[in-house]
């Protein structure tokens, strides 16, 4: 496939993958090499002011030293007398947007996992002075990786050097995620991208921007009468969850939050993220916890046990080998299971003495057939990629909002069982329910009646499972002591 007057010999082109004002993308592939790539075709003729031109110097001269894991990588940049191409690496999972809308919204855990991507990104541009001031779904890529997806920060158009506290006034970005003060044409700084982020984060978590609008004029006065944003009810967020939003999605750009809070957020908590370094430190930690276990400190275990998993967990979600994540998530689970003997033994020490140390092995064989149960009860796959047959009876019910709104909540009960969050779960696949079946009794018979059918009786089955579940399993950790620090393997 060629492109109209390309004059660039050394790719052979192929399905465009994107276009805006002034460029269009294109999948590639270099014809030497093999490599796959994208190219950004920017039309000369189309940059009519100077304030174009430079924006694309620009994002040149920023892709050319802006080097990070998450951030898209510029291979080359070429030009003619038409166009101007900027190479980039291809990302083959699409963007964050169309991410989102495949799936209507993300489980929190998930959404934490592209969030922490996203900071690291942000405090590595923090720390060279750079604000990107177009931060949307749209410009955050994804690439696919064995059983995860790689987030990364494109389309630098609109970025500058800006140093913290300095101000502008240019218009930047994109209307449903600018920042208030942007919007309403007063000076901003670097935090206006904070605003962004907590609209991306919000879509996210709900399938919508917060402030959704027909038109502009609408969204201008949502803005300027800062109409409060409401969190969705069918959709229970944590609290540390909702509180980072909250923050992130302040009008007044002095009471949001600074990026070093930002950062250093609970939520986030990039202090913890996978790495072969914290990996190390869990395993030093762990192996000073069970030290103490047997010399019969068990304060001073349980709490070595807790910042163990700290670091722990986030390195067994993010792996990508089922057989190796199986058998670290039993090991944690494990750990989890002895850090609960401690702490009961703690509030009750007369009645429950904990078992050996010794026997933590034991529990690691036995937290096997645990994780089996969680296995049976939700695919991952059927749950983060909804099927083409639920994708095809949501859009023959566009037409029966009451209808999309039960699905929705059946969705959400998906996700929450991919969580391992039972109990929501189960609540929302039975207010799911309580809503569908009698609408199934009004509805007509034909090939949507048996879809929903269909439906209905799978997340009757579903439902069922769950609710046995969470009857027959033994007693699980909790982190409703508020005297003690939570270790819930998540």
């Amino acid at each position: 496939m060629a492109i109209p007057d390309a004059s660039i010999h050394d790719y052979e082109f192929h399905e465009k993958l994107g276009a805006g004002t002034y460029a269009t993308v294109y999948r590639a592939t270099k014809s030497i090499t093999g490599e796959v790539c994208a190219i950004k075709c920017i039309e000369r003729s189309k940059l009519s002011c100077q304030a174009a031109e430079d924006n694309i110097i620009t994002e040149i001269k920023l892709l050319k030293t802006l080097k990070h894991k998450h951030i898209v990588e510029m291979k080359d940049f070429l030009w003619d007398k038409k166009q101007i191409y900027i190479i980039t690496e291809y990302c083959n999972g699409g963007d964050l947007s169309s991410y989102i809308k495949r799936r209507h919204s993300l489980p929190e855990s998930i959404c934490k996992t592209f969030l922490r991507q996203l900071a690291l990104a942000m405090q590595y541009m923090r720390a060279h002075e750079v604000s990107h001031f177009d931060l949307k779904p749209q410009n955050l890529l994804l690439c696919r990786e064995p059983g995860k997806y790689v987030l990364k920060i494109g389309d630098f158009g609109f970025a500058q050097h800006l140093k913290l506290g300095q101000e502008n006034t240019m218009i930047k970005g994109s209307l449903l995620y600018m920042a208030p003060e942007i919007l309403l044409r007063e000076s901003y700084d670097c935090t206006a991208d904070l605003w962004s982020i907590g609209v991306i984060f919000y879509e996210c978590l709900f399938g919508r921007a917060p402030y959704r609008s027909a038109t502009v004029q609408e969204l201008l006065e949502k803005v300027r009468s800062k109409q409060k944003i409401e969190f969705p009810v069918h959709t229970k967020i944590s609290n540390e969850c909702e509180h980072l939003l909250r923050q992130l999605l302040r009008h007044n750009p002095k009471q949001r939050i600074t990026f070093e809070d930002f950062f250093n957020h609970e939520f986030i908590d990039l202090k913890h993220l996978p790495s072969e370094v914290n990996l190390t430190k869990a395993i030093e930690i762990f192996t000073q916890a069970v030290t103490e276990d047997k010399e019969g400190n068990y304060s001073e275990a349980y709490e070595l046990y807790c910042d163990g998993l700290k670091y722990f967990t986030p390195i067994v979600n993010e792996e990508g080998n089922a057989t190796k994540k199986r058998a670290m998530r039993n090991q944690a689970n494990a750990y989890v299971k002895r850090a609960e003997e401690i702490r009961n033994f703690l509030k009750n020490p007369p009645q429950h003495k904990p078992q050996s140390v010794e026997n933590l092995q034991d529990s690691i064989s036995a937290s096997a057939s645990q994780a089996n149960q969680f296995k049976r009860l939700t695919s991952v796959d059927n749950v983060l990629e909804p099927g083409i047959r639920f994708q095809t009876l949501y859009n023959n019910c566009k037409s029966s909002p009451a209808i999309c709104h039960a699905l929705d909540i059946g969705r959400q009960a998906e996700l929450y069982a991919h969580e391992k969050n039972f109990t929501t779960a189960l609540d929302s696949f039975q207010s799911a329910l309580g809503s569908l079946v009698p609408l199934l009794q009004k509805e007509p018979k034909g090939p949507r009646r048996d879809m929903l059918h269909s439906q209905i009786q799978e997340w009757m089955s579903e439902a069922e499972n769950i609710k046995s579940f969470l009857e027959n399993k033994d007693s699980e950790p909790t982190n409703s002591d508020t005297d003690h620090h939570a270790c819930i393997l998540q």
